[in-house]
């Protein structure tokens, strides 16, 4: 995608900034890193540019993913990416967002996550050019001397300039010492690794700026801060976030992945576009306007987002069967490839010989598309329930007319039933 993929040389600093700017929230201070990206031009020296992950959840969902593809950016232009895994700093545990003091996990459950972590940033970055650190490496090798010389460098006051100590001190709620180290240590990290540029949310602004200060004070280079928006999650409106139950998974299946972003607002799929994925300002731009035109549906954008980001964890073939299974079950009524096959006996749906029927609310239930016979009755009021490709609200289902295997479809859930 980069000059340097072509030509083996950095691309011109100016065209590196267009590609660089792209989705990001604040770059601190943006013509120093233009400066930088023209010194590593005339030079050949790639910069340096690290980004730190803690390892507190076994997954990682699309939310996360923003500062990896930007880290990925840098990757493109031929600069080198620290993926930093916060194994020390986990024990800590980061107050960013925090009204209460966070409870540190256990050496265990970090190893464990950052196994995790580390065989899901490899579908987005380029495992041979990626270095891969852990902050244990040199936190661990402090001693108590240097640890009381780095919390020297900043005060009391200065801390609680930090938004989430001073809204808890004003609360007169806890802030315990040792999240006080946090963004002490995380600006050491910077330091040891020796960062040109350092990636984080627009939450991390104060750590962030923490590591400019102590390599100052160290005597190298500041960091460049570049910070990422947080990315709202299927709702639109809220962070995206597994705990609000509208995060998408980097390791949940194609057809669910694709079904999930299926479902987000025409507006949020721009949003998407531009922080989940490669493509460049320009090019995102053009695609709005032949929206915007007519020449171009909606839906038809949106279709390429959702193959695009569920290739980039999957395949292009998963991500393709994906596409074609959605537009069988939700634009052509049908059915997906894959839908599941229930096998129920007529007696356990109150059979009806003399009819030959069966009770439709039992079968909605025991094939787990409805949560009771009330739900199921509600829903069948409503004309949410199709069988056969056709709507049904009637309470009884006569068997004579439809296939053995009968196509039931609930909203968006489907199932095909097997009466025997």
């Amino acid at each position: 995608m980069s000059n340097f993929d072509r030509r083996g040389e950095f691309a011109p600093a100016d065209e590196q900034l267009e590609y660089l700017k792209k989705g990001t929230a604040e770059i601190i201070p943006l013509p120093e890193l233009r400066t930088r990206l023209e010194q590593s031009r005339a030079t050949g020296r790639p910069l340096r540019v690290k980004a730190g992950f803690d390892p507190t959840a076994p997954d990682l969902h699309l939310g996360h993913t923003v500062l990896i593809r930007k880290l990925k950016h840098f990757q493109d232009l031929g600069h080198t990416v620290i993926f930093l895994i916060g194994d020390y700093t986990s024990l800590i545990g980061d107050p960013t967002g925090r009204s209460v003091t966070r409870k540190p996990l256990t050496r265990e459950e970090i190893d464990k996550n950052s196994q995790t972590y580390t065989d899901q940033v490899f579908k987005i970055l380029d495992r041979e050019k990626t270095e891969v650190r852990y902050n244990s490496e040199w936190l661990g090798k402090l001693g108590f001397e240097a640890i009381i010389r780095l919390a020297a460098k900043f005060t009391v006051s200065q801390m609680l300039e930090r938004d989430e100590f001073h809204k808890r001190f004003q609360a007169e709620q806890p802030i315990s010492l040792h999240e006080m180290l946090y963004p002490l240590a995380q600006g050491y990290d910077s330091v040891m690794l020796d960062a040109d540029v350092e990636l984080g949310g627009t939450d991390q602004r104060f750590n962030l700026l923490v590591g400019r200060e102590l390599q100052r004070q160290a005597g190298t280079p500041a960091q460049i801060v570049l910070m990422m928006p947080i990315i709202e999650g299927l709702d639109g409106v809220q962070k995206m976030s597994k705990s609000l139950g509208n995060a998408i998974g980097v390791h949940e299946p194609p057809q669910e992945m694709y079904g999930k972003l299926m479902s987000i607002s025409d507006e949020l799929m721009w949003r998407y576009w531009t922080l989940l994925t490669d493509l460049r300002p320009h090019e995102i731009e053009a695609m709005k306007n032949d929206v915007a035109s007519g020449a171009l549906h909606p839906m038809e954008a949106k279709k390429r987002l959702a193959r695009t980001i569920t290739a980039d964890f999957h395949s292009q073939a998963a991500a393709q069967q994906a596409d074609e299974n959605w537009a069988r079950q939700f634009q052509r009524k049908e059915m997906p490839a894959d839908a599941e096959e229930v096998h129920v006996s007529r007696e356990s749906l109150s059979w009806n010989a003399e009819t030959q029927s069966i009770r439709l609310d039992k079968l909605l239930v025991h094939c787990n598309l409805a949560d009771s016979a009330t739900d199921a009755n509600r829903k069948l009021k409503s004309s949410a329930v199709a069988i056969n490709g056709s709507s049904h609200s009637a309470p009884w289902l006569h068997l004579e007319t439809l296939p053995a295997h009968v196509p039931i479809r609930v909203g968006k859930r489907a199932k095909i039933a097997v009466i025997e």
